[in-house]
C-alpha cells in the first residue's frame, strides 16, 4: 500500500499480537461498527472493545478513529491491516495444501455441557457428527460448572451464558428464548389466563442455578407457598414439570421438542440467553475441534428457530 510502512512479523511485539488480533482489525476495520464486528466474530462487544485497547497499548499505537460515520483506521492501522490480509492469505495456501493431502481426522474429542443441553439438543448432533467422523472418540463431561479448557479438562464448551470467558474463543450460535410450562394433562381445555398465570402452583431452580434470570422473575410473582419444588438443574425441573409437579420456566428449545407440554405464556425476553460454542485458542486448530466446531454450528443453524422460541413444536 503505497505511503504506508511496510508491517513484518519481525517489526512488531509479535510475541504479544496473535491472528485473532489481526482478524479483529479486520473486521471493524469492514463494519466501522463495533456491534457488527462482534457479531461477526461471535463475542460481545465489551469484549471486542478490552481487546482493542490492550492492542493499542501493547503496540503502542492508535489503530482506529472513531467517528460519527463509525471507526476508521489510521495509518498505523491501515498497516497493520495489510499485515494481517497477507498473513491470511498464507494461512489460506497452508490450509488447502493440507486439506489436500490429509485423510479423516483422528483422535479424540471431550466435550463438557449442561445435563439439559445434552440430553435433549446436543446429543442428535453428537450422534449424527459420529457417522460421518467415525475414527473420531467422544467423551461427553457433563456439568454447570465452567471447566478449564486451558488445562485440558475439555476440548469444546457448549454454554447457554451471555458471558462467555474471555480466555476461550468460539461463537454465538443463537438467542436461547425461555417461556412457561405446564402439563398438557393438567390443562386439557385451555391454559390459565395472564391474570391467574402467576396463582398457579409453580416448580422453580435453586443451588448453583439459583442467579438464573427465571428465579427472580418467578419469585416476584408467585408467592413462596406456591413453589413447592426447586432443583439446581434444568433437566431436573424439566421432568418435575413433565411429572405434573407445577408450571415452571423452561428454555423453549427444550419445552417446545418435549411431548406432553405446553406453553403456558409467551416468551419472556427478559429470561433471554445465548448459546456458545467455545474452545480454547491452543487447540482451535485441532483437525477434530475444527470438525466438530463446523459441524454443530451448522446443525445448531437448522434448529435457529426453535431455539429462538419461534417454532413451537405441535404437541399431541
Amino acid at each position: 500500500m503505497p505511503g504506508l510502512p511496510l508491517l513484518t512479523a519481525h517489526n512488531v511485539a509479535t510475541n504479544h499480537l496473535s491472528w485473532d488480533d489481526l482478524r479483529i482489525v479486520k473486521a471493524l476495520s469492514d463494519s466501522g461498527s463495533r456491534t457488527s464486528a462482534a457479531d461477526a466474530l461471535g463475542w460481545n462487544v465489551s469484549t471486542l472493545s478490552r481487546r482493542i485497547a490492550r492492542l493499542e497499548r501493547t503496540l503502542g499505537i492508535k489503530i482506529f478513529t472513531h467517528r460519527r460515520t463509525g471507526y476508521t483506521l489510521t495509518q498505523a492501522g491501515q498497516a497493520l491491516r495489510a499485515l494481517g490480509d497477507r498473513i491470511e492469505l498464507d494461512i489460506v495456501s497452508v490450509a488447502r495444501q493440507i486439506g489436500s493431502s490429509s485423510h479423516e481426522p483422528v483422535g479424540s474429542l471431550r466435550i463438557t455441557t449442561s445435563d439439559s443441553l445434552l440430553l435433549h439438543f446436543l446429543t442428535p448432533i453428537v450422534a449424527a457428527f459420529r457417522t460421518s467422523h467415525a475414527a473420531i472418540q467422544i467423551e461427553i463431561l457433563v456439568g454447570n460448572d465452567s471447566l478449564n479448557l486451558a488445562r485440558g479438562e475439555s476440548d469444546v464448551a457448549l454454554r447457554a451464558t451471555k458471558t462467555p470467558p474471555d480466555t476461550l474463543i468460539g461463537r454465538r450460535l443463537a438467542t436461547i428464548a425461555w417461556a412457561p410450562y405446564g402439563r398438557r394433562a393438567d390443562f386439557p381445555h385451555k391454559t390459565p389466563s395472564n391474570e391467574r398465570l402467576y396463582d398457579q402452583v409453580w416448580v422453580s431452580y435453586a443451588g448453583r442455578l439459583s442467579g438464573l434470570r427465571a428465579v427472580a422473575y418467578v419469585d416476584m410473582r408467585v408467592a413462596p407457598q406456591s413453589i413447592l419444588y426447586r432443583a439446581d438443574s434444568v433437566a431436573a425441573v424439566h421432568t418435575a414439570i413433565s411429572a405434573g409437579m407445577g408450571m415452571g420456566f423452561l428454555p423453549c428449545m427444550l419445552g417446545d421438542s418435549t411431548p406432553g407440554l405446553v406453553r403456558m405464556g409467551p416468551t419472556e425476553p427478559e429470561l433471554d440467553d445465548e448459546l456458545w460454542l467455545l474452545t480454547h485458542p491452543d487447540i482451535r486448530m485441532s483437525p477434530p475441534v475444527q470438525r466438530f466446531m463446523h459441524f454443530c454450528s451448522e446443525a445448531v443453524r437448522g434448529q435457529k428457530s426453535l431455539i429462538e422460541g419461534h417454532r413451537p413444536a405441535s404437541i399431541a
